[in-house]
């Protein structure tokens, strides 16, 4: 069984949860999931598996697009609702379209951002949640990411529901804190619901009520539909040479030298990922 399954993730389950979850109705051991989902929040969660867990990075570089609602007048340490809040109850604040506006314009573009302390990087081995939780002190290092565009739906005076797209890599909840400072007032994600990432859309997703109850075979996406890469054809005399991981001469003019190719033997038959470099296809990951 290789291939992709676009699952909508429930709240309450870590993204390894429904890994644990899709192995087990699968008895597939080789199952990973295409970038952590915060266990609260809800939506697509693309879970590969088979030699589908090779192209995890290829799945994990899209654009990302998010529904959140975000509460003015009070912080957390988790900088969400579940965290520990700095105040009792939210402080009543007065935010108008055209303020909120200004601000969320700063925000877009290429951006450095930090990390929450409550996430599940890794320092020295260990998830920085965990060293939170122990009182250890997490200083994560800010990373360059972009917020193509931050559209805002629904404002009132005390929360603002908004659609973000945005890199890889994004922390919407670092977001909302940040857009909170900057307003002067505090604020933190209510609500959290990813409804695209790279090809895969909310809209043909899968709970895993209805994967546990059907042929979980017709929910598998082909590897090669999964990959976003344009296509290479190649005759069927180089299989031998592909299938052992050989280059073979190829005329072919690259614009980019650092593109890759979803490679296809004798037109329909999909082998792997390569790279063309001075007049040679390259194969990079084998898929066949």
């Amino acid at each position: 069984m290789d291939g992709v399954i676009n699952i909508l993730k429930p709240p309450q389950m870590t993204s390894f949860d429904v890994v644990h979850y899709i192995r087990k109705i699968t008895k597939e051991k080789k199952v990973g999931h295409t970038g952590t989902l915060d266990p609260m929040a809800v939506g697509v969660l693309p879970v590969c598996i088979g030699k589908a867990t090779k192209i995890v990075d290829y799945l994990m570089n899209g654009e990302k697009t998010y529904i959140c609602e975000m509460k003015f007048g009070n912080v957390s340490d988790t900088f969400d609702r579940y965290g520990k809040f700095a105040l009792p109850q939210d402080k009543e604040v007065s935010i108008d379209y055209h303020k909120l506006k200004e601000v969320i314009d700063d925000f877009t573009g290429v951006i450095y951002q930090k990390p929450p302390a409550y996430s599940a990087i890794k320092i020295n081995g260990e998830r920085a949640y965990n060293l939170a939780r122990k009182g250890i002190e997490v200083d994560l290092k800010e990373r360059k990411i972009e917020i193509y565009n931050i559209d805002i739906k629904q404002i009132n005076s005390q929360s603002v529901l908004m659609e973000v797209k945005c890199s890889k890599g994004t922390y919407i909840r670092s977001l909302c804190n940040d857009i909170g400072q900057k307003l002067g007032c505090g604020a933190y994600m209510n609500f959290l619901l990813r409804t695209k990432t790279g090809n895969f859309h909310i809209n043909n997703s899968y709970t895993l009520e209805e994967l546990s109850n059907m042929d979980i075979s017709s929910a598998l996406i082909k590897i090669d539909d999964a990959i976003n890469l344009n296509s290479i054809y190649v005759n069927k005399r180089y299989t031998k040479s592909i299938l052992n991981g050989n280059s073979i001469p190829i005329d072919y003019d690259v614009k980019n030298e650092n593109e890759e190719f979803k490679i296809y033997i004798n037109e329909n038959t999909f082998a792997g990922i390569g790279y063309v470099k001075q007049g040679n296809l390259y194969v990079k990951k084998l898929l066949i």
